[in-house]
């Protein structure tokens, strides 16, 4: 009786190669990642006024307002600017984030190109 289906003794060459570059890219990523993480972002709004700072385990560390944008009569321009300013440093972490895995990927979306 014939044996049917399977692999005989271990990996065919083309998977372990493929399986060394994928651990390789692995370990590529976490590198990537822990030095995004230890990186500020730091975004402005208002002309300046208000200053936001985000580290790339996209945590707020800072923010630093100037004395001319802390009107009690005006808090909602405050609170517009601090938005403002945050949402622009959290995009600045996704741009970074997004250009180290391209670099890394080569710009394939996905494992392999397939798009999973």
């Amino acid at each position: 009786m014939a044996k049917r289906g399977g692999f005989q003794g271990g990996m065919p060459g083309n998977m372990n190669n493929l399986m060394k570059q994928a651990q390789k890219m692995q370990k590529q990523m976490e590198e990537n990642q822990k030095a995004l993480e230890e990186k500020e972002f730091t975004a402005a709004a208002g002309g300046g006024a208000v200053e936001v700072t985000i580290s790339g385990k996209r945590e707020v560390t800072k923010v630093k307002l100037s004395e001319e944008v802390v009107d009690p009569d005006d808090i909602e321009m405050l609170e517009d600017l601090i938005v403002a300013a945050t949402n622009e440093a959290l995009r600045q972490v996704e741009e970074a984030a997004a250009a180290s895995m391209s670099k890394l990927t080569g710009g394939m979306n996905g494992l392999g190109g397939f798009g999973f």
